[in-house]
Parts: C-alpha cells; structure tokens; sequence
C-alpha cells in the first residue's frame, strides 16, 4: 500500500467520500455526514488529506485533518479536526486506518497543532474501537453534530516527541 498526499476534491477523494457517505447514510439513516467541508480547509499548512492505494494504484483508504480554532462549535485554539477516515470494507483489518492516522497526527504535529479532534457515532463501533486504541479519550462535544444524541468526540494531546 502507498499513502499519497492528494487534494480533497481529487477524483480518487471524491469517490471515497461518497462511499463513506454511502456506509453514513446505511448506518445512521440520514444521508450521510452534513458537516461543510471546503477543499482549501485541509491545503497545507492548514490540512492535509491523504489516500491509500494497493498495489494495482486503486484508493481503498483516506482520511485527513483541517485546522480549527476556537469557535462557537466548541473547538480549542490548536485543534486539528480529523476528517473522512475511510477504509473500503475489502481491506479492512490490514492497518490501513492506523496507518493513515499516525501520518495525519504527525503532519497536525508538524503544522503547529496541539490537539487532534475528531467526532463520529455510536453505530461506529469499530472507529471507536481504532480511536480508543491510538490513545483518543472522550472530550467535550464540537462541530456540527454536537447536540445530535448519536455524536460522540474524542481528542489526543499532539505533543512534540
């Protein structure tokens, strides 16, 4: 597998997204996830958006981060917001999601960014499962789905090692 830096309206991001979309809408019924996402919010410096291709250079996985500050969704000065973590169902349980996740942390790190954010849901069950893993802890509700009863925000320290 090779994880390649792409853009976030890439044609290869676009059909993930709509996949995980696709996997939201299943799940919790409702469309898939509302929140706004702008392609210049993960441009470096201020983001980063990441894919996994396999060997024969298909995407099967994605994910990526855009700065956040202090706001009225309940984000901290130094927040890095993780974003359209995404594994196509063939592949999962190789790594990928931890793979990319470390990268992501690493770059947030390396731009500045003192705390990694991210909020998904109950019917995850195996998102909590990586994110509790990779040292996320529970923390206060942001962002769009703050009042949504299904929501549930995790954060991690991004400290220089």
């Amino acid at each position: 597998m090779h994880i390649r830096r792409v853009p976030f309206d890439h044609p290869d991001a676009v059909k993930l997204s709509d996949e995980v979309q696709a996997e939201y809408d299943v799940r919790y019924g409702d469309g898939g996830d509302a929140t706004q996402l702008d392609p210049s919010d993960f441009a470096p410096p201020n983001g980063l958006y990441l894919i996994a291709y396999d060997e024969n250079d298909v995407p099967v996985a994605s994910g990526g981060w855009r700065r956040q500050d202090a706001n009225d969704e309940g984000n901290l000065d130094g927040d890095a917001e993780l974003k359209r973590m995404f594994v196509i169902a063939q592949v999962r349980g190789r790594g990928l999601a931890r793979r990319i996740l470390a990268a992501l942390e690493d770059d947030a790190r390396a731009a500045g960014r003192t705390r990694m954010v991210l909020e998904t849901g109950t019917k995850q069950p195996e998102a909590v499962a990586l994110y509790t893993s990779s040292g996320y802890e529970p923390c206060g509700k942001f962002g769009y789905y703050r009042f949504h009863a299904d929501s549930l925000c995790y954060a991690k320290a991004l400290q220089v090692p």
